[in-house]
């Protein structure tokens, strides 16, 4: 991931250095795991904690100069460490186990890490979505279908749910954590043919880990889960962006993103406020759902095990987590900081409107008077478009038509944004968290 869109704490999980070392974590529980079954003496495994190298810099060079000569990273791990560790103690390290044992138990303690941030994230999302919806609950906002004004809203009803969605987002979440939080040390083909079952108990209880059965790898649907709850979560922030990008433009007005001193919204127009931070969440997002499409080819792999997964995961997981992340905390930020126009809000919804929000309202007065539904849908429309055409308020054609037979006080109550939401804090009712 470029740094540009790279959280430095989650960008640390995916550096070499915690890659070598949480395998290493794995490599020295298993050996005392081996220890407590009497297959190494205890004083060798002893020897191996107190004698385990620093993963540095350093470290990860020699690791890579040892690769150009074994042209494999995990032969290459292990013949450093034993080196590192000595003679005769070093050769228990990788005692019984297959590189995907070592790798994919650490990926996946790595990946579990990862996913903490991103709960913790979300539920900053929900929090700040749902403080929001509070604040709002009560501010109308005409109400959109097909991009087109329709009925009355509130501000707060949006928020709301954006936060049942954020919601939704956190229990996927909170379930591909679950699903990534396993490990395996069962050997070549995932048989225990060389390696005692209780060995990987031992070292999947220490990284808080749930051994599963596997072939030579952990089975690849459970990281595509992952990446789909990853996805979820860019596709709902895209949701929020592109909402914020429409109440922005020039013609709306109702919202805007915030604009800091000193920032600039276009290098040749002065004027401009531009939503260029929901635009490039929209785009990320894009970045996120391409990913994992990339993980669910990994899924189907030949008979126990190839390697066509391994190059993919390098790019795609570090990759994945770190967007979201970011694009996490960058939504959080647009939702606290969303200037919003209530005043311009009020003007689109009662005057620039037209009154045809409240459509619907005298199409159901004039049922209720005892119209059919069909000829009081015509006297309708017919008032609509003329009010589009010419420019006029719905209300003053609606009341100046001899076949609408409908009193000013039935019309008040038609035209009443207030009764339109009167039910409105039942959006608030639905986040339960709060």
């Amino acid at each position: 991931m470029i740094s540009r869109y790279a959280p430095k704490d989650v960008a640390a999980l995916f550096r070499d250095e915690k890659r070598f070392d949480s395998m290493l974590d794995v490599e020295i529980l298993a050996a005392e795991a081996l220890a407590e079954l009497g297959v190494v003496p205890d004083a060798d495994a002893r020897a191996l904690r107190e004698r385990r190298p620093v993963i540095d810099a350093a470290f990860v060079r020699e690791v890579d100069e040892r690769e150009l000569i074994t042209n494999h990273d995990t032969a290459a791990f292990v013949d450093i460490v034993q080196e590192k560790i000595g003679m005769p103690e070093g050769a228990w390290i990788h005692y019984g186990l297959t590189s995907s044992d070592v790798v994919d138990t650490a990926l996946c303690s790595v990946l579990t890490q990862a996913m903490d941030i991103v709960l913790g994230e979300v539920r900053a999302l929900r929090t700040a979505l749902t403080a929001r919806a509070v604040e709002t609950i009560d501010w109308p906002i005409t109400g959109r279908t097909h991009g087109m004004h329709a009925e009355p809203t509130t501000y707060g009803a949006k928020f709301s749910l954006f936060a049942l969605q954020t919601d939704r987002d956190l229990a996927r979440a909170a379930r591909a954590r679950e699903a990534i939080a396993v490990g395996k040390l069962s050997g070549a083909v995932g048989t225990y043919s060389n390696i005692d079952p209780s060995v990987e108990e031992y070292v999947c209880r220490h990284l808080g880990l749930r051994p599963v059965p596997a072939t030579q790898v952990i089975a690849r649907d459970r990281h595509a889960e992952m990446l789909y709850a990853l996805a979820a979560i860019g596709t709902t922030i895209e949701q929020i962006a592109l909402e914020v990008r429409h109440l922005a433009r020039s013609e709306v007005g109702e919202a805007e993103e915030p604009f800091t001193p000193g920032q600039k919204g276009s290098s040749a127009m002065p004027h401009k406020r531009n939503p260029v931070l929901s635009e490039r969440l929209c785009g990320l997002a894009r970045v996120l759902r391409g990913y994992l499409v990339t993980g669910l080819e990994d899924v189907a792999l030949w008979h126990e095990r190839d390697i066509s997964h391994s190059s993919v995961e390098r790019v795609i997981l570090p990759d994945a987590l770190q967007l979201t992340v970011y694009m996490l905390r960058k939504a959080t930020g647009l939702v606290e900081g969303l200037v919003l126009h209530p005043q311009r809000a009020k003007e689109n919804l009662e005057v620039n409107s037209l009154g045809l929000v409240y459509s619907q309202s005298v199409l159901l007065a004039l049922i209720e008077g005892g119209l059919s539904r069909d000829d009081a849908y015509r006297i309708v429309q017919a008032a609509a478009r003329r009010a589009v055409e010419e420019r006029i308020n719905f209300r003053l054609i609606i009341e100046e038509d001899e076949a609408v037979p409908l009193s000013a006080e039935v019309l008040d109550h038609a035209f009443s944004s207030e009764r339109v939401l009167t039910h409105r804090r039942r959006f608030l009712d639905a986040l339960t968290w709060r």
